[in-house]
């Protein structure tokens, strides 16, 4: 097509490049400090101001809460490092879904990309730009609930705009990412600071162990479960940086980094900030609010209450940011693969952005937007997210066993993948018990793609008609969004030679590594 790239394998011949053979590649603009901002912006989005309400409600007590709350930063820490052995031992964009389809084949990494292109990502997409329109309108209706059009309206805006921003400039993007980034920090910073004042001035009586653990009811197994899910929640996003390997400024270096800086400080931050929502509100008094860092502003701020729904607003604009950014990418790596249209494997021959991936991510979003209440699908979101962080820890064990001698950067001791396994089978088997049919819909969605695989990707002999309808639908679509097939990364494309399985039993046999 001109643009000096294979076609996606299994995908529909590509339309003529109107890049007028223009070679473009994606960018490596993403540091270090990029790389943080993207793991922290992710996962730090409207998660730490709802799901302080679940975990607490599930598990009964304010000391078992704040045990979740450690506790999941603690296995978020172990799923990341076997990310970070994933990540430079098989180098490409699109996370999960590139390492079980390199490891288990098209249709296990088909059906991880159908349930997160389906539901997973647009849902959460559609719930942190809902959050954000709710506080960014608290202040002008603070007696009442926002209308419905109005939060609609004002969630689709800035969801539009920011899928601009990401089509207009990767360099834009990332800016954006890490001043929003530094300003969710600076907004969870102030309710742990105020939290620490009153523990200072003898404020601490809910948190002395006494206290803390007198249960308004014994939860069950099942649901210590389900407050690690809603927990989870507020975590997803610490394997973001994975779908964006091939922007990352030397990955084998800079992706293990970030992850070891960013998860920690997340943990240690969350922890701090329900500490401090602790501090100051009763069980009953969070349980009962629907806003709880407005309810904490409002006690404790006074006339200055009104700082806290900005700054939860300017927290979740950084998260729609960093997570159209990423989930992008996914469906680009996805369209690379063949297993959706090659439209969305291209990128725009001037800021090499992924366009028409970025507006698939968009559209579903805004479309789920008006379905109705997205809240109900958390649940979903968290069951399908653990699913499928279990089968890609389970395809590293099992990739050890299949190429032992292969080179890996990083090489995570096994019991790091073990021990994550082995809660992941504990957490997914008692919720399973306790919400049936939620973890039940969450299957029928991800198995509902094995006809569509085997319909759309695997079928290999269509009729001549459909082909052509393809062709000449990428073809309008390149003339529309200037957009062509990226150059393929020589390390994607060809691993060197000191990456190889002989090379590397050479390297082991003379102690070099």
């Amino acid at each position: 097509n001109g643009s000096g790239a294979q076609r996606p394998v299994g995908g529909p011949p590509p339309g003529p490049d109107s890049g007028g053979g223009t070679r473009v590649t994606l960018k490596k603009e993403i540091g270090l400090l990029s790389a943080c901002t993207i793991i922290i912006g992710n996962i730090i989005g409207s998660g730490i101001f709802i799901s302080p309400k679940g975990v607490l409600e599930h598990s009964g007590s304010v000391g078992l809460a704040l045990v979740v709350w450690v506790l999941g930063g603690g296995i978020a820490a172990l799923g990341s490092m076997c990310y970070a052995e994933l990540g430079v031992t098989i180098p490409k964009s699109g996370g999960d879904y590139s390492y079980v389809t390199e490891i288990f084949g098209g249709l296990i990494g088909f059906l991880l990309l159908w349930s997160a292109v389906l539901i997973m990502y647009p849902t959460t997409l559609a719930v942190i730009a809902l959050t954000f329109s709710n506080y960014i309108l608290q202040p002008v209706f603070p007696d009442c609930v926002p209308p419905y059009m109005a939060t609609r309206m004002l969630s689709t805006t800035c969801v539009l705009f920011l899928t601009w921003v990401n089509c207009f400039s990767v360099r834009l993007a990332t800016r954006i990412q890490d001043i929003f980034t530094v300003g969710k920090l600076m907004a969870l910073g102030l309710i742990i600071v105020v939290g620490l004042v009153q523990i200072f001035r003898g404020q601490y009586e809910g948190l002395t162990p006494q206290v803390a653990f007198e249960f308004s009811k014994t939860p069950s197994v099942g649901q210590i479960a389900l407050a690690f899910l809603q927990a989870s929640f507020a975590f997803s996003g610490w394997n973001f940086l994975n779908y964006v390997t091939e922007e990352v400024v030397e990955p084998q270096r800079n992706l293990p980094r970030a992850i070891y800086i960013s998860i920690p400080l997340v943990t240690f931050v969350y922890t701090l900030t329900n500490i401090a929502y602790f501090s100051s509100m009763s069980p009953e008094e969070l349980l009962s609010s629907n806003a709880v860092a407005v309810t904490f502003g409002q006690k404790l701020l006074g006339m200055f209450s009104t700082i806290m729904p900005i700054s939860v607003a300017l927290s979740t604009f950084g998260g729609i940011n960093g997570y159209l950014f990423t989930s992008s990418r996914l469906c680009f790596s996805g369209a690379r693969e063949g297993h959706l249209p090659s439209l969305l494997a291209m990128i725009h021959c001037k800021s090499c952005t992924p366009i028409p991936a970025l507006l698939v991510c968009c559209t579903a979003t805004i479309v789920i937007m008006c379905i109705g209440e997205t809240h109900n699908l958390i649940n979903y979101v968290s069951f399908i997210n653990y699913l499928s962080y279990g089968v890609t820890i389970a395809g590293l064990l099992y990739y050890r066993w299949k190429k032992p001698a292969l080179y890996r950067p990083i090489k995570v001791n096994l019991m790091v993948p073990t021990c994550y396994l082995l809660f992941w089978a504990l957490l997914l088997g008692f919720s399973l018990h306790s919400e049936p049919v939620v973890c039940g819909v969450g299957l029928v969605i991800m198995l509902t793609g094995v006809p569509v695989y085997f319909l759309g990707v695997h079928w290999s002999e269509k009729p001549k008609c459909i082909y052509d309808f393809i062709e000449w639908a990428t073809y309008l679509g390149q003339r529309i969004f200037f957009v062509v097939f990226p150059q393929i990364d020589p390390i994607v494309a060809a691993p060197p030679a000191g990456w190889s399985e002989k090379a590397s039993s050479a390297r082991k046999a003379s102690g070099t590594f």
